[in-house]
């Protein structure tokens, strides 16, 4: 089996999810390829101590991530800091050398994206990818064979989201996601829109025109220090998109919404297709199960039309010891999405379609929509994408 060497600079949450995967990777017998975390690096020394007790693979600490890049002995690196250093960050490990699995949204605004998308290009020999762990549950990777199947026939609408409530409360003290220099002036799009975006994107339904309407409802926040502060991020964004499927030609509605402040949600994706032949449905609210509806038109009355839930359990794309019967969770999805980028480093290409991460060019078309949508919210008016 070979073997991936990676660094991780960033030792947050999501740091620490990748390596409980790598440490669980035996949970996938059919892989042939496997990561091993053996260099970690955070500016809090402290934010590393997770890794020493927990990952004995570790053979590197470091509070210079560029020291982490000179490593030789590391071939790939996860990089989940806030969005104003991707730029620095990304474009620095691909100057070293390193395969780069990088957070969402993969640039603070549209022009670092694109100063990152050209030092991708003058590598083209390392494999760069974003991370987004949504489409790997079991219902979205059915609905992915769904869609490569034709099986909607004609699309009606299209409704994805990613919706929270975790800034629900007015007296919860501001963090860098609420500040426009570290987040950007994304907000909410910034920080939760490629994960809604990627299914839709992976299908080639683009987005032609956007019409958005964009909330700041918490525009101030404890300091932590006795006082308040501006917050001026946008916590709430609804993206009316004019969509183009590109089997046929013709355009359909598509809506992208991203909440932080969504009152009953606890941190739900979800997403819907309406087609002329079949529709589906699926939420994390009930993260095991699928709702398809079949239309069996004729007869006087139409036809008819019924929902049905079915549950999916585990069923995943790369082969897992859990049994079928058993239910899924994120951290199964954290594992499928891994599974997806070193399937796709090893290989060369995705498993199937929708067993891919997000590429360059879709973080890339994700900032041209965004981008179109800041203006909208500001001309009050459709814009081009």
């Amino acid at each position: 089996m070979r073997t991936v060497r990676f660094g991780i600079i960033g030792c947050g949450l999501m740091g620490r999810e990748f390596a409980s995967a790598a440490a669980r990777w035996c949970h996938l017998p059919q892989m042939q390829v496997r990561p091993e975390v053996v260099a970690v690096c955070d500016a809090n020394e402290k934010a590393m101590e997770w890794f020493a007790d927990c990952c004995s693979s570790v053979r590197q600490k470091t509070c210079d991530y560029r020291e982490l890049l000179a490593n030789e002995d590391v071939e790939a690196v996860y990089i989940a800091v806030p969005h104003n250093l991707h730029e620095e960050f990304y474009i620095a490990a691909l100057e070293a050398g390193k395969h780069l699995m990088g957070e969402k949204p993969f640039g603070i605004d549209k022009k670092a994206n694109d100063a990152i998308n050209a030092g991708i290009g003058r590598h083209p020999e390392l494999f760069v990818r974003c991370s987004s762990e949504f489409p790997f549950f079991p219902a979205m990777q059915r609905i992915g064979r769904m869609i490569e199947r034709d099986e909607f026939a004609e699309i009606i609408e299209v409704n994805s989201g990613f919706v929270h409530s975790s800034d629900l409360d007015p007296d919860k003290p501001i963090n860098w996601k609420r500040m426009v220099e570290y987040c950007g002036e994304y907000g909410c799009l910034g920080d939760l829109g490629i994960h809604p975006c990627h299914t839709p994107f992976r299908a080639g339904w683009l987005p032609s025109s956007v019409r958005a309407v964009l909330s700041n409802i918490m525009t101030d926040r404890p300091d932590g220090k006795g006082g308040r502060v501006p917050c001026e991020t946008w916590d709430n964004a609804t993206l009316l998109c004019k969509t183009d499927e590109p089997k046929t030609g013709k355009m359909f509605p598509m809506t992208i919404k991203t909440q932080r402040i969504a009152p009953g949600e606890k941190d739900t994706w979800y997403f819907e297709v309406m087609g002329t032949k079949k529709s589906a449905k699926f939420s994390t609210k009930n993260a095991n199960s699928i709702e398809i509806m079949e239309y069996t038109g004729g007869g006087p009355l139409g036809g008819r039309q019924a929902w049905q839930q079915i549950d999916m359990g585990h069923e995943v794309t790369f082969k897992s010891i859990t049994g079928g019967i058993f239910e899924f969770g994120f951290s199964d999805a954290i594992l499928q999405m891994w599974a997806g980028f070193l399937y796709e480093l090893d290989r060369g290409e995705p498993m199937c379609k929708f067993a891919g991460c997000v590429t360059p060019a879709e973080a890339a078309l994700s900032h041209r929509l965004f981008t179109a949508a800041m203006e909208s919210q500001a001309r009050a008016a459709t814009v081009a994408v």
